[in-house]
């Protein structure tokens, strides 16, 4: 799918939507299993921040045209380092044009973030902040694994909103212990923030992470996945009371001018660079010809899909990248599964053209899909998840996908 901002751009364009990865934490939460480094050297810290700066310039060697519009550092915990992403981020506006008023997003752990480094962030022109709350019940952070308590988060958040940056609250819920006392709680935290935006999401417990060593040996209970969902409806109820409507399957905002405009490229099939390792992209063919990922001999193909090596070494010596083609029935079938990530859904005509029409009314045969008409997210006839399907998202998508198996 064509960017808007390249509506009028024939040929390979640069991507509008960059993805920076810093892959880098003081530790790793009990729960995750991200492509990370705790602790890492000086050494491998300069050695990455001079790999990002190698890529953006290759980038910029290709002589594409367009603007990038939205620049999302992303980890890791990059708000560990503010004095290099800015660099970074300075690197990339001298060599590469990105938009005046482009979406400039850093995520931030709250034991990293203070008014100091919020400042530096704000100078180099950081538009949004996404901290990494999780919950605002210490006992609940400490089952995490997460360096910092409520009083922390609170004082981050309150931080990014004295800065004047838009700021989005990240919450988890369906964790071992966790109360709905706890969960309500949390939620009128996020409220009280004053944040634009939050993301709310269920817990994955993810094999080999201490969290799952700890429930395989009782000293956890396994997650109950109906009180996980119990506390999605919460939070959709909750925060849209108070203004925070959901659009995506895990995202809230206050309106259309706090949602992720990152993350909505990857939910509408825009292309998208990633930088570092273990970051991934998407891109057109003719850019992906343009820039070496796909042979020039290469047919049947309508779309590439890339991977940074996840290992950090790897990465460094150039070593462990992937590449995906796909093909005009996957991207067809790819960008109505994506479309249905959002709450305003995709247009029947779309689910037509992809040959899905049959998938989708057998999804609504089982209550996780509906075909409606002219509504307030989106004019004429399309397909969305119902209220069962949002919280079964992974079946919808799964099936969705599978189709063409």
């Amino acid at each position: 799918m064509t960017d808007p901002l390249y509506s009028d751009i024939d040929g390979p364009t640069l991507p509008a939507h960059f993805y920076i990865h810093i892959p880098f934490c003081a530790s790793k939460c009990s729960y995750c299993d991200f492509a990370s480094v705790a602790r890492p050297s000086e050494d491998v810290v300069r050695g990455v921040f001079s790999g990002i700066r190698s890529q953006l310039r290759r980038w910029s060697l290709a002589s594409l045209d367009g603007v990038v519009d939205t620049v999302y550092f992303g980890g890791g915990t990059p708000s560990r380092y503010p004095e290099q992403v800015t660099r970074v981020l300075a690197y990339m506006r001298e060599h590469i044009s990105v938009r005046s008023g482009a979406e400039i997003t850093v995520e931030a752990n709250p034991d990293s973030l203070d008014a100091e480094s919020v400042g530096v962030f704000a100078a180099a022109g950081v538009t949004r902040i996404s901290v990494g709350a999780q919950s605002f019940d210490d006992s609940v952070l400490r089952v995490l694994g997460r360096r910092h308590d409520t009083q922390a988060a609170w004082d981050a958040c309150r931080a990014v909103q004295d800065a004047g940056l838009d700021l989005s609250v990240d919450l988890i819920c369906g964790v071992p212990g966790q109360s709905v006392t706890s969960w309500s709680e949390s939620l009128a935290r996020a409220l009280q923030t004053g944040a634009g935006h939050a993301s709310i999401y269920p817990l994955s417990v993810e094999e080999g992470t201490p969290l799952a060593v700890a429930i395989d040996t009782g000293l956890l209970d396994e997650p109950d996945p109906d009180m996980a969902a119990e506390m999605m409806v919460m939070a959709e109820s909750a925060l849209g009371y108070l203004g925070l409507s959901r659009y995506e399957v895990a995202n809230y905002a206050e309106d259309d001018e706090h949602r992720s405009r990152h993350n909505l490229a990857y939910w509408t099939g825009r292309t998208y660079a990633g930088i570092g390792p273990a970051a991934h992209g998407m891109l057109d063919v003719e850019t992906a010809r343009t820039v070496g990922l796909l042979d020039f001999g290469a047919t049947d193909v309508a779309r590439v899909r890339y991977a940074n090596a996840n290992n950090t070494e790897e990465w460094l010596v150039g070593q462990g990248d992937s590449v995906e083609t796909l093909t005009a029935a996957q991207v067809a079938r790819e960008d109505v599964m994506l479309g249905l990530r959002l709450v305003r859904g995709v247009p029947a005509e779309q689910v037509e053209a992809a040959g899905l029409a049959g998938v989708l009314t057998a999804l609504a045969d089982d209550g996780l899909v509906e075909l409606v008409n002219d509504d307030s997210s989106r004019p004429g006839p399309h397909w969305r998840t119902t209220q069962r399907g949002w919280l079964l998202g992974n079946q919808v998508f799964s099936r969705v996908w599978l189709a063409g198996e």
